[in-house]
């Protein structure tokens, strides 16, 4: 099926590459109006067809300009997070404070910038990128990321129920191992720490899926495009686990 989201506009931030990246070029594909966003605009390049913008998502009057100029959409995508590895014995307070800045906060403003235009219309879909760690916290030094991605799925299922009736949905997707730039970088920070090479590292992650391989940022976006259209429409405030069977 094509043209799934003809007639829509959709923000996304963090488009500069990984599951951004991929519900940005999905949407596009589907026909959506798509505004892509990221802290580094290069990254941007290559987005075919998209309106391209820097977008600071930790800075208030950042994404309060940002919305002003963009106007009403139909579908926010929060995409922008950070991976913290450690326990809480490695958690400093900066890093905290961190993590719950880019993983929860930044949503935090961008619904709140956008929702306004989405009520105004009766309709609007928020995506929110969770975690599968913070459906169940199960992966060992994930202390701040989880508690951030738990959180995500909080806020994500407050504003479904405040708005139910008001033709917003919001829902989260909570990937399990996903490829992507990031994830190279904890691959290459797991091997320097431990002494690995570079295969033994990523297998190391691809051990702890079940289905024996990484998940890709096109399954998740994939995943996106159902939430954002007319498809989903009855459901809202639910948390979808896309995770390779990480969770069963």
């Amino acid at each position: 099926m094509a043209g799934r989201l003809t007639n829509k506009r959709a923000v996304v931030t963090a488009a500069g590459q990984g599951i951004g990246r991929a519900i940005a070029a999905a949407f596009l594909a589907e026909g959506a109006e798509v505004l892509a966003t990221d802290l580094d605009a290069a990254k941007l390049e290559g987005l075919a067809g998209a309106r391209a913008a820097a977008l600071d998502v930790r800075s208030d009057a950042a994404v309060a300009e940002f919305a002003a100029g963009a106007g009403p959409v139909d579908i926010l995508v929060n995409a922008a997070g950070i991976v913290h590895h450690g326990t809480i014995l490695d958690c400093t307070d900066a890093e905290w404070a961190l993590a719950f800045d880019l993983n929860v906060a930044s949503m935090h403003r961008t619904i709140r910038a956008f929702l306004p235009g989405m009520l105004e219309r009766r309709n609007g879909s928020i995506v929110n990128i969770a975690s599968a760690v913070g459906s169940t916290g199960s992966a060992p030094n994930r202390y701040v990321y989880g508690a951030t991605k738990a959180a995500v799925i909080g806020l994500t299922k407050a504003v479904a129920r405040d708005f139910i009736r008001q033709g917003v949905r919001a829902n989260a997707i909570c990937p399990g191992t996903i490829q992507s730039p990031s994830l190279d970088e904890r691959i290459a920070a797991l091997a320097a720490q431990n002494g690995l090479s570079l295969e033994a590292a990523r297998q190391a992650f691809v051990d702890r899926q079940p289905m024996g391989r990484l998940g890709t940022p096109e399954e998740m976006a994939a995943l996106a495009v159902y939430l954002a259209s007319d498809e989903s429409r009855f459901t809202t405030g639910q948390t979808h686990l896309a995770d390779g069977g990480f969770t069963l």
